[in-house]
C-alpha cells in the first residue's frame, strides 16, 4: 500500500474564497493524512486554478469535474469525504448526492436554506448511515468556548434570557450586498447565511432548542431605493474601476480576489463586486428577533450590516447571576488616500494586522447575585474566526477527541440553527410569531438521544 492509499481521500465542491481554508489545510498541515483527489466548481477556470495549486504543493493532481457529476466521481475516485463550499442554496443537493454515493460530508454553514433541503438531508443520513459535519467555527473560538464552559458549570444557574447583538462593519457587512448573497433565493438572507452562526452559538451555549421566533427588519441602508432617498446620486454598476468610492470593491487591488473572480468572469459572467446601492437586492440589512427556547429561556437578537465597527455583545441572565461577553473584532473602517475603505490596523493592539485572529478587545464578565463582578480569563487564539478555524480543522481532518463541551456539530445542529432563520423569514413575511413546529421540522431537529439537558 503506497502513501496515497493510506490517506483519507477528499473531493471538494466549490472552490471560491471560503474553500481556500480547506485547500490550504489539505496541502499543508494535513498533507500526511489527507489527499484531494477531486475538484468541482461551476466555474471551470476557478476549478483549474485550484487543481494547479494543489498539484504544485502536493505533487498529486486532483481530477476536475462538473458539480453535476459528483455522485459518479465519488465512486470512480473512491472518495471518503466530500467538502461542500458552494453557494448556500445548492448545499442540500450536493450533500445528498455525496451521501448516496458513499461518502461522508463536511459542509460549510448554513446546512441549507429551505425546509425541503433539511428534509432531504435528514432522509439521506438515515438511509445511508453516513455523517454530515457542519463547520460552525465560531464554537471553537476561545471566547465563545469560555462562555459555554461558564454556563455549563452552573455558575449562572438556570438561564432565563439572552441578549445578543452582532454588528457587521461597512467593509465586511457591505460585502454581502455585492455578491450572490444579496439575493435571498441564493442565501436565504442574512438570517440564514450569517445568523446561523449566531443561532448555533446560542443553541450550543444553552444546550437547548428554539421553539418560536418573531422577527422584524428590512433593507434600510443598502440598495437603490435607500441610495435615492439619501441623495447619493448616480452609482457605478460595479466596484472595479469605479474610482474613489468608500463602498466600491476594486478586485484589481487584491491579487487573490482578482485571480479567483475577476480573471474567471469570462467563464460564467459572475460579478463579485456589484454596487451595494444597486437594484435587485432582496435581503435585509437590519434584523431584530425574539426567540423562545424549549426550556423556557428567551433571546433578543439583532444584526446590523452597516456599523462603523465590527463585533458582538452577549448577556446571559440566569437564576444565580449574569455573564457578559463583549468582543470588538475590528475597531474602525477608514478611508485610504484614494478614498477606498480599509480596516485600520492601528485599531488593534500594537498595530496587529487586520486579518489576525486577535480582536481589538474581548472581555467576559461574571457577576453573581450579591457578589462583585469577576473577569473570566480567555485563552489566546490563532487563525481565523477568533482562533476557531484551526481548532475546527483539527476536528474535521484529525477527528474529534475527548471534548466535554461538544464543539463538533452535525446536521442536527445545522438544522436547528437554520430553523431559526427559516422561522424568522416567515415571520418577516407574515408579521406574526412563528412556532418552529409550523415548519414541519420538529421531529427532525430534536431526536431522543440529543434532547437538551438542564444546566446543573
Amino acid at each position: 500500500m503506497d502513501d496515497l492509499d493510506r490517506r483519507t481521500r477528499y473531493a471538494i465542491v466549490g472552490v471560491g474564497w471560503r474553500a481556500q481554508m480547506y485547500l490550504d489545510e489539505i496541502a499543508g498541515r494535513q498533507a500526511s493524512r489527507a489527499v484531494l483527489v477531486g475538484i468541482a466548481d461551476a466555474n471551470p477556470g476557478r476549478a483549474a486554478l485550484a487543481a494547479l495549486r494543489i498539484t504544485e504543493r502536493t505533487g498529486h493532481e486532483p481530477e476536475v469535474f462538473e458539480p453535476a457529476d459528483l455522485g459518479r466521481r465519488i465512486e470512480r475516485l473512491s472518495v471518503d469525504r466530500v467538502i461542500v463550499t458552494t453557494p448556500d442554496a445548492t448545499h442540500a443537493d450536493y450533500v445528498v448526492a455525496a451521501l448516496e454515493a458513499g461518502a461522508h460530508v463536511v459542509v460549510e454553514k448554513p446546512l441549507t436554506t429551505t425546509t425541503d433541503g433539511i428534509r432531504a438531508i435528514a432522509d439521506a443520513v438515515r438511509r445511508t448511515g453516513r455523517t454530515v459535519t457542519v463547520t460552525f467555527n465560531y464554537r471553537y473560538s476561545p471566547r465563545n468556548t469560555a462562555l459555554k464552559g461558564l454556563i455549563a458549570s452552573g455558575a449562572l444557574g438556570e438561564v432565563t434570557s439572552v441578549h445578543f447583538e452582532w454588528v457587521l462593519d461597512t467593509a465586511h457587512g457591505a460585502d454581502y450586498f455585492r455578491r450572490w448573497h444579496r439575493e435571498k433565493e441564493n442565501s436565504g438572507g442574512l438570517l440564514i447565511h450569517k445568523s446561523s452562526h449566531h443561532f448555533d452559538l446560542v443553541n450550543w451555549w444553552l444546550a437547548d432548542t428554539p421553539s418560536r421566533v418573531f422577527a422584524s427588519g428590512g433593507l434600510r441602508f443598502y440598495g437603490a431605493d435607500n441610495a435615492a432617498r439619501r441623495g447619493l446620486g448616480e452609482r457605478p454598476g460595479r466596484g472595479t474601476g469605479a474610482g474613489r468610492d468608500a463602498f466600491a470593491l476594486d478586485l484589481r487591488a487584491d491579487p487573490a480576489l482578482r485571480e479567483l473572480y475577476l480573471d474567471q468572469e469570462h467563464h460564467d459572467g459572475y460579478v463579485r463586486d456589484r454596487d451595494v446601492f444597486g437594484p435587485g437586492i432582496t435581503i435585509e440589512d437590519n434584523l431584530s428577533l425574539v426567540v423562545d427556547y424549549a426550556r423556557g429561556a428567551s433571546m433578543t437578537y439583532s444584526l446590523n450590516a452597516h456599523a462603523p465597527w465590527e463585533g458582538y455583545t452577549v448577556a446571559v441572565n440566569g437564576t444565580r447571576g449574569r455573564a457578559e461577553l463583549t468582543v470588538v473584532e475590528r475597531g474602525a473602517v477608514l478611508l485610504d488616500q484614494d478614498g477606498n475603505a480599509v480596516i485600520d490596523p492601528s485599531a488593534r493592539p500594537g498595530g496587529v494586522a487586520a486579518d489576525d485572529a486577535r480582536p481589538v478587545s474581548e472581555r467576559l464578565i461574571l457577576q453573581k447575585h450579591f457578589e462583585r463582578s469577576v473577569e473570566i480569563p480567555i485563552l489566546a487564539g490563532s487563525g481565523g474566526h477568533g482562533g476557531g478555524d484551526e481548532r475546527l480543522l483539527d476536528d474535521v481532518f484529525v477527528g474529534v477527541g475527548r471534548d466535554p463541551l461538544g464543539h463538533a456539530a452535525d446536521w442536527i445542529d445545522g438544522a436547528r440553527s437554520v430553523s431559526v432563520g427559516l422561522a424568522g423569514n416567515r415571520s418577516l413575511a407574515t408579521g406574526q410569531a412563528v412556532a418552529i413546529e409550523e415548519l414541519g421540522l420538529d421531529a427532525l431537529v430534536v431526536r431522543p438521544d440529543r434532547e437538551p439537558t438542564r444546566t446543573p
